[in-house]
């Protein structure tokens, strides 16, 4: 298997080139007839070692269509992470079917479909922020001004532009997730998969970054498929809301969020965002 380094993309497109996706109205973020990103149909995940046996992830069905943001939540352990993996072709699936941009997880992975977003921001310390948004593009062979080109677009629409020199121990723990956020974005992939990527930061930064990463999402138009312990959070940023159960793994129930777009700090004073924080709530005691 090829390393996955925090991203990887079909590169086909610049990043200020359209905005839009098939099948995505360009007015609030709504799939009307698009094919889905993401199928998966009784997916299961189960772990052998050392004579144990951990069922991970159980019968999944799942469909994520293109331009949605699809979070996944549920009590530690629950195969939130493990579901994510198996998308990435990071773990191999037990049993059941699933299909990435149309295609087998592996083939998805080696046509760079998806960009990852890891828990921390997996950064290379004697690399420049710049340096480190055209790490994946220069494995890939993009010429050096097209890398400069693409890093310097990404790190201004993170709000990072003046940093490009900077280093990744000069910045703080939100602006290195920012980073990362725009190297998984280098390739213009369709898909970004996000793995609790600020459940490190502090409350105030954290709902920053959502809104930076509603901003991001509504200029790039990508599918994203997000792993959240926060109902706050999900509620916040998502179109859908996947509830998953304790171990081993199932999903429960999938929410629509009907909040409108776009959303803002005020979006969390909403009586309907205060209703759909405790449905999820009430979701989640149930699956323990």
């Amino acid at each position: 298997m090829e390393p996955v380094v925090g991203d990887a993309g079909t590169g086909a497109r610049g990043v200020n080139e359209s905005s839009a996706v098939e099948g995505v109205s360009t007015d609030g973020m709504t799939p009307v007839s698009a094919a889905d990103v993401i199928r998966a149909h009784a997916l299961t995940k189960i772990f052998d070692a050392a004579g144990s046996r951990t069922v991970a992830l159980e019968d999944a069905d799942l469909a994520v269509r293109a331009g949605e943001f699809v979070s996944l939540i549920g009590p530690s352990g629950c195969g939130k992470t493990t579901l994510l993996r198996l998308v990435a072709d990071l773990e191999a699936p037990t049993s059941g079917e699933l299909e990435v941009t149309g295609r087998s997880a592996a083939d998805a992975r080696l046509a760079r479909a998806y960009g990852y977003v890891f828990q921390s921001p997996v950064l290379y310390d004697w690399r420049t922020v710049q340096g480190n948004v055209m790490l994946p593009l220069e494995i890939m062979g993009f010429d050096r001004a097209e890398r400069r080109r693409r890093a310097f677009d990404l790190l201004a629409m993170v709000g990072l532009g003046d940093f490009a020199n900077r280093y990744p121990w000069q910045l703080s723990g939100g602006m290195q997730q920012r980073v990362s956020i725009a190297r998984a974005l280098a390739f213009d992939p369709k898909l970004l998969l996000m793995d609790e990527p600020f459940g490190a930061l502090d409350e105030i930064t954290r709902e920053a970054l959502n809104l930076e990463l509603l901003r991001i999402w509504a200029a790039t138009r990508k599918t994203i498929l997000f792993v959240t312990h926060s109902i706050s959070e999900a509620v916040f940023l998502s179109t859908r809301i996947v509830v998953m159960t304790a171990r081993p793994g199932k999903i429960e129930r999938v929410i629509d969020v009907d909040l409108p777009q776009p959303r803002g700090a005020e979006t969390r004073e909403y009586p309907r965002f205060f209703e759909l924080e405790r449905e999820v709530r009430e979701s989640l005691r149930g699956t323990h």
